[in-house]
C-alpha cells in the first residue's frame, strides 16, 4: 500500500525531537518517502487523518525471551523439565512455536516493531523472523540469538540456554547456532535472581573467563556481537575482558570494546518492592531480588554518567513481565533513573536501533528508513504512559489499525501502583 498519513504530530525519534506539526508522511513499498507538507496526490495512495494524535518510530525491545509469557507464578517451575516436554514430538513442537509466534505478535501489538531476543526455545526465534521476513505470519522485526550459551546449573540451562561442559562444547554451539543464521551470541555468564540459593550471590560467576574468552573469539571472528547476562560485577568484569556497580577499570573497559549496556529494571521490580505476599518470593529471592533492582540502578547511572551507551528491554518471559508492557521499562528508566520523558523515547528508539545493527533501517522517522511506526492520542513526551495504548501500528509499510492485547488484570493492577 501507499499511504499518506496527515494531521499528525510527529516525534522523530532523535535525541533532540520536539513536536512537529503540518507535515505528511508519506510511505510507499515499505518505506518512508517522504516527510513534506501536503499536496495533492494520486489515487494510489491512501489518506490516513491522524486527526492530532501522536506518531512516533516504533519501540525497540533489546531484551526478549519468547518462550514466556510472564504470568505470576507460587513457586519456580522446573523450565529445563518444560521445555523438554515441549520438544519431545513433533506436535507439541508445533504448538509450541505457534505459542512463540503469538507472544512475538503480542509485542508487535503492544507498539513494539523490534525485538532482540536473547535466548530462546531450540532455532524457532530465528525460524520465526525468517516467515515474519517473507510475510507469512506477523510479527516485529526480530534480532535472533536462539538458545543462549550456559553451562551445567548455569542460568537458564536446559531451557533458553543449552549447558556445555567445556570449551569445546561451548565452541560447537556457536557452530550450531552459526548454522541457523543467527544474528548474535548469547551467553549466561553468571547466574540470576531465580538461581540463587543464598542471599547476595544472584550473580555468581557460572561460566569460567576462559569459556567466555573461546566464545567471544570464535564469534567475532565469525561476525557475530555477544550478548551477555550478568547479574555481578565480577560478571561485568569477565564479559568486558573477554568479549553491577561499575569501577573505574570497567568503564574503561566498556569503552575500549565499545560495549552498550542493556538495562533491565522490570524482572527485578516485582522481588524487590512487592509484598511476598503478593510476589510469592522466598525470604532469599526477596533479599537478592532488592540487591539486583539496586545494582541495576546504579548501573545504568554510572554508564550514563561516563557517557556508556544504554539501552533497553524488559526480559519478558520473567514473571509479572508481560509481552504487551515494554512501554513500563521506558517508564522506570524515566523514574528510577532520573532521565527524560524524551530521553527514554530516544534510548527505545533511535538509540537502540544502533546496537541493534540496524540504524539504517528502522529506529526514526526519516526519509529512506522503513516504516516502522506507533500511533498514540497523548504525547509521551510529558507522559511515557501515553505508550500502553497504542491505535495504530505500522511495520515495514503495513497498517494495523487498532491493534489489541488480552490484558492479565492482576498483573496490571500490582504494577500500576509503582507508575
Amino acid at each position: 500500500m501507499k499511504y499518506a498519513l496527515i494531521n499528525g504530530k510527529i516525534l522523530n525519534g532523535h535525541k533532540d525531537m520536539e513536536v512537529e506539526t503540518g507535515k505528511t508522511i508519506f510511505i510507499e513499498n515499505e518505506k518512508i518517502v517522504a516527510i513534506e507538507p501536503y499536496r495533492n496526490l494520486d489515487k494510489s495512495y491512501q489518506i490516513i487523518d491522524l486527526q492530532g494524535k501522536y506518531i512516533l518510530p516504533g519501540l525497540i525491545n533489546m531484551h526478549v525471551h519468547l518462550a514466556g509469557n510472564g504470568k505470576p507464578q507460587k513457586k519456580q517451575k522446573d523450565n529445563e523439565k518444560t521445555v523438554k516436554m515441549l520438544l519431545s514430538n513433533p506436535l507439541s513442537q508445533r504448538i509450541t512455536y505457534k505459542v512463540v509466534s503469538n507472544f512475538a505478535k503480542i509485542e508487535l501489538m503492544s507498539g513494539v516493531t523490534t525485538i532482540r531476543t536473547v535466548g530462546g526455545i531450540a532455532h524457532y526465534d530465528s525460524k520465526l523472523r525468517d516467515e515474519i521476513l517473507k510475510g507469512k505470519v506477523i510479527g516485529p522485526r526480530i534480532v535472533a540469538s536462539n538458545e543462549g550459551i550456559s553451562v551445567p546449573h548455569g542460568h537458564m540451562a536446559g531451557s533458553v540456554a543449552i549447558a556445555a561442559h567445556n570449551n569445546e562444547e561451548a565452541l560447537a554451539l556457536v557452530d550450531k547456532a552459526k548454522s541457523q543464521n543467527v544474528d548474535l551470541i548469547k551467553l549466561m555468564i553468571t547466574g540470576g535472581v531465580l538461581d540463587a540459593k543464598e542471599k547476595g550471590v544472584p550473580g555468581e560467576l557460572k561460566m569460567p573467563p576462559e569459556m567466555v574468552k573461546a566464545v567471544c573469539d570464535k564469534a567475532h571472528q565469525l561476525g557475530y556481537k555477544v550478548a551477555a547476562h550478568v547479574e555481578s560485577s565480577e560478571g561485568v568484569r569477565v564479559a568486558l575482558e573477554n568479549g553491577a556497580k561499575l569501577d573505574d577499570e570497567m568503564i574503561a573497559l566498556f569503552k575500549e570494546k565499545k560495549a552498550f549496556l542493556c538495562t533491565t529494571i522490570s524482572p527485578a521490580l516485582p522481588f524487590a518492592l512487592f509484598d511476598s505476599s503478593i510476589s510469592n518470593v522466598s525470604e532469599i529471592e526477596k533479599y537478592n531480588g532488592e540487591l539486583v533492582f539496586n545494582g541495576i540502578i546504579d548501573c545504568a547511572k554510572q554508564a550514563l554518567e561516563n557517557d556508556i551507551p544504554v539501552v533497553l528491554g524488559n526480559d519478558v518471559g520473567c514473571p509479572w513481565v508481560s509481552q504487551y508492557d515494554f512501554w513500563r521499562e521506558l517508564y522506570y528508566f524515566h523514574k528510577y533513573i532520573g532521565v527524560s520523558n524524551c530521553f527514554a523515547l530516544y534510548t527505545a528508539t533511535s538509540l537502540a536501533s544502533k546496537y541493534a545493527g540496524l540504524e539504517d533501517v528502522t529506529g526514526t522517522i526519516d526519509i529512506g528508513k522503513e516504516a516502522d511506526m506507533i500511533v498514540v492520542s497523548e504525547n509521551p513526551l510529558d507522559d511515557l504512559k501515553a505508550l500502553r495504548h497504542v491505535e495504530k501500528v505500522f511495520t515495514r509499510g503495513k497498517l494495523i489499525d487498532h491493534p489489541k492485547v488480552k490484558i492479565n488484570k492482576i498483573v496490571e493492577t500490582e504494577l500500576d501502583k509503582y507508575l
